[in-house]
């Protein structure tokens, strides 16, 4: 069989060749398109925006340069036992030294956005008090080189590197001075580089920080607080974000948008029939309930507060007004399905099923493998809290990405996990979900918090020894997408 398949196989490259010998080929994107109207595909929509990403304490290294603060992620990382290759990051990438190539490397993507973080520890070294000068020197510099490339940035205040100083006065998120603090860092921020930056994002992901790092343990601080003050600590972040989208308003140029980016409980219909749609709708707002819900509808749902009972936070309606501040878009970063969800009569409404042990993965445990949650999670947040313009703020795999022997990394696993998610994401946008872009996690491998350098998530393969960045073959897979808008056939 596999001869016979052979010779048909190279039977038809020889007939295409003789075609091709009569007139010329049409290009590979002339092709694509064809195919794409043949099979009528839509493509994603006109002017959807498609970017990378990256943050501050994952690539920038330097953490002793030009008066920059400590920050709550240098004392971890340096705490033994912490992280998995007992590596930190005060080198990581170089990208301090090393910016002008990695822009380089964004503009060889095509793609028009990339989205960074600022380190709040290079401004405010105390967290507080007078802004260190050279502070934002770096990201002048920085938002300089991707406007020369024609790259939109979008700046993210915070991605976990909290200045070491406010955890040790405050406790902290656990104190709402960090909150005023962030806020008066947010204003400081925007009047300084919102001529050039008309997009933040306020915090990342404090459906991880909160828990992982207060309530487990896991991440920086290393905390392992009680639910009742966890719950205080994830409002007091909330109360954070809504500060500085009130503080970024007043002190930003017109016009500047703002929102957050939250790694959303992930909730699917494990059946799409319209009782178990709906009941992935309730799951979604009740399971986030403790940040996003409570800064898109301006309360705590009845289901949270019953639920929390007394380990509730603590709260005023003025707070709750801060926090419902109008955002100009939301960021949601997907990963894998947390939740698939079915009907129940009983409150509140849906029943979680377990996951079976077979449930496929990527090469990290947690990363499980559903490309309908790019699908059902933008629909279902836009529908649950009418959002108008949503951003895939993050989405991407790790993968084994070792080197082949001619010294390239194949990463077909990184391209399927690719091509099936944003074929969901493609068939969102089609059904008129609000997604106005997507931003790829990550430009290049990078420390991955307390996994150290072991998991690689980049599509730039990064030789930490020597600061080589390689394309992966991902790369190309990217670069095709976003020229062509479109996932193929």
């Amino acid at each position: 069989m596999l001869g016979k398949f052979s010779r048909r196989h190279f039977a038809r490259l020889a007939g295409f060749s003789a075609l091709g010998m009569t007139k010329p080929a049409k290009s590979e994107s002339e092709q694509s398109k064809g195919a794409l109207e043949r099979d009528g595909v839509a493509g994603f929509p006109d002017g959807f925006l498609w970017g990378t990403a990256t943050s501050a304490y994952q690539i920038e290294g330097a953490v002793d340069e030009d008066g920059r603060g400590r920050s709550i992620w240098d004392t971890f990382a340096h705490t033994p036992g912490k992280i998995g290759d007992h590596s930190n990051a005060d080198r990581a990438n170089d990208h301090y030294h090393r910016y002008k190539e990695d822009v380089g490397l964004i503009k060889e993507l095509g793609v028009k956005a990339y989205r960074f973080s600022i380190a709040w520890p290079r401004v405010f070294p105390d967290g507080t008090g007078n802004a260190n000068p050279k502070g934002l020197d770096f990201y002048d510099r920085l938002l300089d080189e991707l406007l020369a490339g024609g790259i939109e940035p979008f700046a993210t205040l915070y991605h976990w590197d909290l200045p070491q100083s406010l955890q040790d006065r405050f406790g902290g998120w656990q104190s709402t001075d960090t909150s005023k603090a962030f806020a008066d860092y947010a204003g400081y921020v925007a009047e300084r580089l919102s001529d050039r930056v008309t997009s933040f994002f306020t915090v990342n992901e404090p459906g991880r920080f909160v828990n992982f790092g207060y309530g487990w343990g896991i991440d920086a601080p290393g905390l392992k607080l009680s639910e009742a003050k966890l719950n205080q600590v994830r409002h007091n972040v909330a109360l954070a974000h809504g500060l500085a989208v009130q503080s970024i308003r007043a002190r930003g140029r017109a016009g500047t948008k703002v929102g957050p980016a939250e790694n959303i409980a992930a909730c699917l219909p494990a059946i799409a029939t319209p009782a178990n749609i709906r009941a992935a709708e309730i799951a979604t707002r009740e399971l986030n309930a403790g940040f996003l819900g409570v800064i898109l509808e301006g309360k705590y749902t009845d289901g949270f507060l019953e639920y929390a009972g007394v380990n509730a936070p603590k709260f005023t309606a003025e707070e709750l007004k801060i926090i419902s501040s109008p955002n100009d878009f939301v960021g949601l970063n997907i990963y894998a399905p947390q939740y698939y969800v079915v009907a129940s009569d009983r409150a509140p409404g849906f029943t979680v099923l377990p996951f079976p042990a077979s449930f496929p993965h990527m090469n990290v445990d947690w990363l499980r493998i559903g490309p309908e949650t790019a699908y059902w999670v933008p629909r279902l947040a836009a529908k649950v809290w009418n959002i108008d313009a949503i951003y895939i703020s993050e989405n991407g795999t790790s993968g084994d990405d070792k080197p082949a022997a001619d010294g390239q990394v194949y990463d077909l696993d990184r391209i399927m996990y690719l091509r099936n998610y944003l074929a969901q994401l493609q068939r969102a946008t089609s059904d008129g979900v609000p997604v106005r872009g997507y931003f790829l996690w990550s430009l290049m491998d990078n420390f991955e918090w307390i996994y150290g350098f072991e998991q690689r998530f980049g599509l730039y393969r990064v030789d930490f020894d020597t600061q080589l960045r390689t394309p992966k073959l991902s790369v190309s897979f990217f670069r095709d997408v976003v020229a062509r808008n479109a996932i193929g056939p």
